[in-house]
């Protein structure tokens, strides 16, 4: 097996976990080299090093598969291109998959996290401070849950950004299973992230794993409505164990969704009542790296606007109000492509959604 399959083989291994594979690292230089010789670890179970011995090649060759396709990739820790943050934390993920670009990995992020059932109010704030800061040269970061995370994933997109999603399953599944026309338009500019093999189902342990690695990536946290026993609470205090940036908003003290950001802000998270409160924090961190032109970080999501496809879907749709699976038949596309496109299209303006899934075209369309 070559050098990629090995490094799969060995994440794959029960009972390792991300320390533990840095320590096997250390001790023999290689996965190649534990799986040659797994007798001489030490400090393994009986379990593990029966698998070492007898590794699951078929699961390896599943996560192969995946790679296979386009826009897909793994970074290993031995990778020059592993996010340099990423790589500072503790317990730095050895594996990581990607479907859509990998090279965001390392630009500066701020992750958005939050409650899965916030108030309109909440939902709006965390889009309209994703959208300032993806402008502003930020790639926002956050975890595709309901609520928090897909408004500060979609305000992103409004602006033309590219914007990360780190999974709680493997990839060759969108948990939660709502989120597919998301994670596909995020795919499509941005990047899909997760350290889970591909298969992997959301399991409830997988999440707080999850949070690190968006903690991790970030340079800081920004955490917009959160109850007390909020898992976005975790990822801010797995930040700040980090060396990250915590920023909180606080709200009325009769909303139990602030309590959790009163906590964080009482534990020493800066209170922010602005986007650009962040921006005056982390613009100093961000350094030469947000000097990228902005023409480069946005191109290929200005430029999937533009794809021949948006253009024969919006001459389907017309100005009169239409479902999606009438869209699919007309247009010939997948409906995975037509709700990724419809959501592209909406947030920038260009359709309107209506009751009953049904979409139109804007006026102002017809006006360009």
């Amino acid at each position: 097996m070559n050098e990629r399959a090995c490094w799969l083989a060995l994440h794959r291994a029960p009972g390792i976990g991300s320390i533990g594979f840095g320590r096997l690292l250390k001790e023999y230089g290689s996965p190649a080299a534990v799986l040659a010789a797994p007798e001489k670890a030490t400090n393994l179970s009986n379990e593990t090093r029966h698998y070492l011995r007898q590794p699951d090649w078929g699961a390896v060759e599943q996560d192969l598969k995946w790679l296979e396709q386009p826009e897909r990739y793994l970074l290993t820790l031995a990778d020059p291109g592993y996010p340099p943050l990423l790589r500072e934390i503790p317990d730095p993920p050895p594996v990581l998959f990607i479907h859509g670009d990998p090279s965001l990995l390392s630009l500066p992020q701020l992750a958005i996290v939050g409650s899965r059932n916030p108030s309109p109010t909440g939902a709006e704030t965390a889009a309209q401070f994703a959208t300032y800061l993806a402008s502003s040269g930020l790639v926002i970061t956050s975890g595709l849950a309901l609520g928090i995370d897909a408004a500060a994933h979609e305000g992103a997109l409004a602006a033309k950004a590219p914007t990360i999603a780190v999974a709680g399953t493997g990839l060759d599944r969108v948990y939660p299973a709502r989120h597919r026309a998301l994670a596909h338009a995020i795919a499509k500019g941005g990047a899909l992230v997760s350290e889970f093999p591909i298969g992997t189902p959301p399991l409830p342990q997988n999440f707080p794993r999850r949070n690190r690695l968006i903690s991790g990536l970030s340079l800081g946290i920004l955490v917009v409505e959160a109850a007390l026993q909020s898992g976005s609470l975790i990822t801010a205090r797995l930040g700040a164990e980090q060396g990250r940036e915590v920023f909180a908003i606080p709200g009325s003290i009769h909303n139990p969704l602030a309590r959790g950001c009163h906590r964080l802000i009482r534990e020493g998270a800066k209170l922010v009542e602005t986007a650009q409160d962040i921006w005056e924090e982390l613009g100093p961190l961000v350094g030469s790296m947000a000097d990228l032109q902005p023409q480069e970080k946005h191109k290929k999501i200005e430029e999937s606007s533009r794809d021949p496809e948006y253009q024969i879907l919006l001459d389907c749709l017309g100005y009169d109000p239409l479902p999606i699976d009438t869209l699919v038949e007309r247009c010939g596309l997948t409906a995975e492509a037509v709700s990724s496109m419809l959501l592209m299209l909406e947030l920038q303006g260009r359709i309107t959604a209506l009751p009953g899934g049904r979409y139109l075209r804007c006026g102002k369309e017809g006006q360009s």
